[in-house]
Parts: structure tokens; C-alpha cells; sequence
């Protein structure tokens, strides 16, 4: 966003070097100056966010046995930070592994595989493990978001700390963010977002081609965190530099040629740093085409923009569960006040270009959200939304409507922000009615510790290494039933927590349909086998087993270069332990699991 000097939208020089000349030359600090060094109240502010962060986590951070509510996603995200620590500490490709989908391996570039935060926190996976690391994270990115954004604001918006506060919080706990937390890091991910946008729309033009380095450096960690979030971090702010544009065309001529070297320069940068990792990505090995699902069935419901949201304090679970595609993309939930209040705001400080530009942009990102038909409380109304101009657009097409919405939060911030600096030194009789909207709008919104379900145990066969009698190099752990699709993937879970110290087939990602066919589909291709093995599992019956399905489950085996199959504790009448037994013979148990050695029948 171009940004300016509060209430007057007129460009400032935030420069270090100024304010250097002005300590050598014995001139006291500008206000300006002043405002940007650190203060107590900015520690306090912070400190809140992570304490706020914490207590959302608390449920698992007290309870170690259990998982954030969409169990898959969080044991794909373990899986992908123990993966990262791995590559580190191994000195393997980060881009690419055969620990998962034995023996082709995963393209983890084509996959959300959050580099970003797991490098970075690889002491914590190798320390504490992968589900510490995990919750560490989903606190960085809710407490970073705020705090960035925070910092932004304070730096250049509002005058006002605690107006800067309140935009912050908005900015990072809003119920969309917490949805997205506990299942999607990669969106949840939002810290870089003010950056970016403060160095592409920084009003001092001295510092071009600095700016655009640090520019394209913050894109391309960008990338390693969430290639969905920029493209809409993009789009987004072509929208705000247009609208803004048509509100102060003087300004906007000013500042556009600084804002397109900066633009050069980053993409120059970012394109150095990214041209092997994305041609990996849609080149590489395990390379895909399109999406396993029809992404624009998660669109959202107008209702849900003045509905309250299941995770928060005056949420309806049902209700919620009705207007949005699934718990974790309850992007929209703003409660009935704070859209009125937001709009309450943006006629108050119409006169304001930026405050026009921000209004733009959130309605078309909200209209975005509602998909290529827009729905009603339930009831599709036939009439087009304008998502029906991404068709065909490349990157932009395969985007979850849902999703869009996100952009709403951070313009919401940004108004309640600018709404209360105004008034910070008004008479008790304005500041007073405004602050009091402001509570009555946020309240209801206060998050709820993110819900939590029973995981599946690590059996001890697996934890204590126990499994390494079994298992020669080169060969795997196959986790009964083998899931090849977008089930649950319990053995996913067992590499996770074990640090990935086996290889294993199948597993929950992004792959090709076939070696020859690109086509996008959620985990590997399907064997005989494991399709045996999901029928009985889905029917709780044992399927007609013969020696043809024998061959086969041998041939299978031997694909995924198996030496043991594990199955969590079962009884003797379990319709995939029998199924199995009748494959390759009678397994045993051990700790914590039942086995089978199959290491006589694959050689």
C-alpha cells in the first residue's frame, strides 16, 4: 500500500540516513523519528500476541496425544518441518524425497512443503520433535502476522500504538487465520506480507535499488512458505495500486516509477534465487498438472461474511459448519458488526485515497470468495461472481475461492487502525462511541483455543526402532492399510514423529497420476494391493482372495520394496489383518502392533 504521513496520505521519507544527519547535526529527533524507535509499549503488544498465540495452541500443548481438528493436514505439515530438519541436518535435497511414496519419492517443491518454517525451526524438530515443532510454528505464524503487521502500521499508518495494537490483532487472530492455523501453515503464513508490501509501496524513492533487492529476497522466502498467499499478495496489490491510482492520480504518478524499478530489481533478484526451484516444481521429478479436486466447489456463502465463526467465542459450530466448505476455510467470518463497522469507517474517511483503495480492494477480493455463482444462505442464486474472470488465467484458476477472502483481514485491520488514530485526541464524547463500536465489534470474534481430536499412537514397534531388525537398506516399512489417496496417513505420522528415519510407501501429498500421465491426484497411484487392502478396510469385510490376488500382492511388495507390513493392535476377525493373512500368511504381534515379515516371499 502507498503510504504516508497519518491522516494526510502525503508521502514521508522514512530514512535512517535522515535522521542520522539530523543526531550529527545536534537537531532534535523529527516526530517521525521518534515515533520509529522501539518503545516498552511494543514489547508489551508482542508479548501479547504470543501469549494470545500459546493459549490458542493450549489444548495440545497440554495434551501431547492429540491433534488440531483436521488431524490430515497437521500430519502432513509434521511430516513436511521433520522432512526439512532432515534435509538440514543430512545436508539431502530439500526439493525432493523418497522417504514417502517408496520407491518414486514426493516433489516436495510441488507440494506445500513450508521450507520457510521448517529450516529455520529444524533445532526444534531435531530437539523436541515434530509435533513441537508444529505448534512452535502455527505460534510464529498467528503471533508474526500480528506483530508485522503491528510494525507496519506504527511505523507508517497511525501515530497511535494502540491503535496500531488493535489493527495487529485483527490482522493475525482474525477467525480466518485461526482456521487456517491449525490445519494450513503455508496460509497461515502471513508475517512477509506487510514487509513486501512496505517495500514495494515505500514512499522514499533514494533507496531504489536496495529496497528491490530486500524486495526479492522477501519474495523468494515468500515461495518457501506459500506460492498461494503471494499470487494473491499480487493480485491483491495490483488492485490497491489501481484503485489508488483513480483516488490521487497526482501521487500515483509520482511514486510509479520508483515503484517499477523496485519491481525490476526484485523480480531480477527473486528470479536468480528461484529459477531452479520452480523449474523443479514443474519440471522435476513427481511434477503434476492442475489440482486432485474441484477447487472451485470451495467457494463461500454471502451469509458467512456477518456469521460468527466455529472458533469463536459467540460461534455456532452448526451454523458455521453450514456457510462454510469445511472448518478450515471459514475465511468470512466477521460477525454482523464489523463489516458495518468497516463501512461506517470507509464513509468517514472517504476523502482519504488510501481508504478508497483499501475499500476496492477488500469488496472485489469478497466478491472473489463467493466463486463463479454466488450463493446465499445456502441458496445458489445463479447469479456469475467475478471469479469467472480467472478462468483460464494460469496459477489463478487453480486458487480456492475461499481463500480470497483472506485479503479482507488485513484491510479490516488497517481500517479499524486508521478509525481509531483519528480520534485518539478527540474529546471522550467522539473517542468514546468510536472505541466503544470497536469493542462491541471485536469481542464476539475472540478466538477459542483451536479444537483438538485423539491421534492415532506411534505403535512402539515403530517408536522404540524395533522395526530395524526387519528392515534391511533399501528396503520399507509398509503402514496397514497403505493409503495412496487422500485418506489419513497414520504412517505418515509414524515418520514424522520418528524423525523419518524409515522409508515407507503411499502417503498424503500432490502427485502424477501415472509415470507417463501428469495429471494431478492426491497420493501415489493405486496397486492391486492396497486397493484390496481400502475395500475391506471401507466395507468391514474380507474380499475373495485367490492366487491371482497373491501374485499380485507379491508384485506389489516387491514395487514398494517392502520388509515388514505394520498394522496398529487388531483382533484376529479384523477384516484388513485377515485380508492380509490371507495374501501372504498369518503375521504375529509385537509391540505395540501387528506384524508380517515378508521379507521370504519379495527376496
Amino acid at each position: 500500500m502507498v503510504v504516508g504521513r497519518p491522516d494526510t496520505d502525503q508521502p514521508v521519507a522514512l530514512s535512517a540516513r535522515a535522521d542520522a544527519r539530523d543526531r550529527a547535526a545536534g537537531a532534535a529527533p523529527t516526530p517521525r523519528a521518534r515515533r520509529r524507535r522501539p518503545r516498552p509499549v511494543d514489547a508489551f503488544v508482542v508479548t501479547g500476541y504470543l501469549l494470545l498465540a500459546v493459549l490458542l495452541t493450549s489444548d495440545q500443548w497440554r495434551r501431547p496425544e492429540r491433534l488440531f481438528h483436521q488431524a490430515g493436514d497437521q500430519i502432513l505439515f509434521e511430516w513436511m518441518l521433520a522432512r526439512a530438519a532432515r534435509a538440514v541436518a543430512g545436508g539431502e535435497n530439500p526439493l525432493h524425497s523418497t522417504a514417502l511414496n517408496a520407491p518414486d519419492g514426493v516433489n516436495l517443491m510441488a507440494n506445500t512443503s513450508v521450507l520457510g518454517l521448517g529450516v529455520p525451526l529444524t533445532p526444534v524438530t531435531l530437539l523436541l520433535g515434530s509435533q513441537a515443532a508444529f505448534l512452535v510454528a502455527v505460534v510464529a505464524c498467528l503471533a508474526g502476522t500480528a506483530t508485522a503487521w503491528y510494525a507496519l502500521l506504527a511505523r507508517r499508518l497511525v501515530r497511535s500504538r494502540a491503535a496500531a495494537a488493535v489493527g495487529g490483532l485483527c490482522c493475525g487472530f482474525a477467525p480466518g487465520m485461526v482456521a487456517q492455523a491449525g490445519a494450513h501453515l503455508h496460509m497461515a503464513a502471513q508475517f512477509l506480507v506487510p514487509v513486501i508490501l512496505a517495500l514495494v509501496f515505500n514512499p522514499d524513492v533514494r533507496r531504489v535499488r536496495r529496497d528491490g533487492v530486500l524486495l526479492g529476497l522477501a519474495v523468494a522466502y515468500q515461495v518457501f512458505l506459500g506460492e498461494e498467499l503471494l499470487a494473491f499478495l499480487a493480485l491483491a496489490a495490483g488492485v490497491f495500486a489501481g484503485a489508488y491510482a483513480l483516488a490521487d492520480p497526482a501521487a500515483a504518478r509520482r511514486l510509479a516509477p520508483a515503484v517499477a524499478r523496485r519491481l525490476g530489481v526484485g523480480a531480477l533478484v527473486a528470479g536468480a534465487l528461484l529459477a531452479y526451484p520452480l523449474w523443479f516444481q514443474f519440471a522435476g521429478p513427481g511434477h503434476y498438472r492442475g489440482m486432485p479436486f474441484f477447487a472451485r466447489g470451495f467457494r463461500l456463502d454471502l451469509a458467512s461474511f456477518t456469521a460468527m465463526a466455529r472458533q469463536s467465542v459467540a460461534g455456532n459450530e452448526h451454523r458455521a459448519g453450514l456457510l462454510s466448505p469445511n472448518p478450515t476455510e471459514q475465511n468470512s467470518f466477521f460477525g454482523p458488526f464489523l463489516p458495518l463497522l468497516a463501512v461506517l469507517v470507509v464513509v468517514r474517511l472517504w476523502r482519504r485515497p488510501l481508504v478508497r483503495a483499501l475499500a476496492a480492494c477488500a469488496a472485489l477480493f469478497a466478491l472473489l470468495s463467493l466463486g463463479a455463482t454466488i450463493v446465499v444462505n445456502r441458496h445458489d442464486t445463479g447469479l456469475p461472481g467475478p471469479y469467472r474472470l480467472l478462468a483460464g488465467v494460469p496459477l489463478l484458476e487453480l486458487a480456492v475461492p475461499a481463500r480470497f477472502a483472506l485479503v479482507c483481514v488485513p484491510v479490516l485491520g488497517v481500517l479499524l487502525a486508521l478509525a481509531l488514530d483519528r480520534v485518539r485526541h478527540r474529546p471522550a464524547r467522539t473517542w468514546a462511541p468510536w472505541a466503544g463500536a470497536v469493542a462491541a465489534a471485536l469481542l464476539p470474534l475472540v478466538p477459542t483455543p483451536i479444537r483438538t481430536v485423539p491421534a492415532p499412537p506411534v505403535p512402539a514397534f515403530v517408536a522404540a526402532g524395533d522395526w530395524r531388525g526387519y528392515v534391511p537398506a533399501g528396503r520399507t516399512v509398509v503402514p496397514v492399510p497403505p493409503v495412496t489417496g487422500a485418506a489419513v496417513s497414520p504412517g505418515m505420522l509414524w515418520s514424522a514423529r520418528t524423525g523419518l528415519v524409515f522409508d515407507a510407501p503411499g502417503g498424503y501429498f500432490i502427485g502424477p497420476a501415472a509415470p507417463d500421465d501428469p495429471t494431478a491426484r492426491w497420493g501415489a497411484p493405486d496397486r492391486p494391493t492396497s486397493r484390496l487392502l481400502r475395500r475391506a478396510a471401507e466395507l468391514g469385510q474380507v474380499p475373495p482372495v485367490g492366487d491371482t490376488e497373491r501374485r499380485q500382492a507379491v508384485e506389489d511388495l516387491r514395487h514398494w520394496r517392502a520388509a515388514v507390513l505394520v498394522q496398529t493392535p487388531s483382533a484376529p476377525g479384523d477384516p484388513v489383518r485377515a485380508t492380509i493373512d490371507a495374501l501372504v500368511g498369518p503375521g504375529r504381534d509385537a509391540a505395540g502392533a501387528h506384524i508380517w515379515d515378508v521379507r521370504p516371499l519379495v527376496g
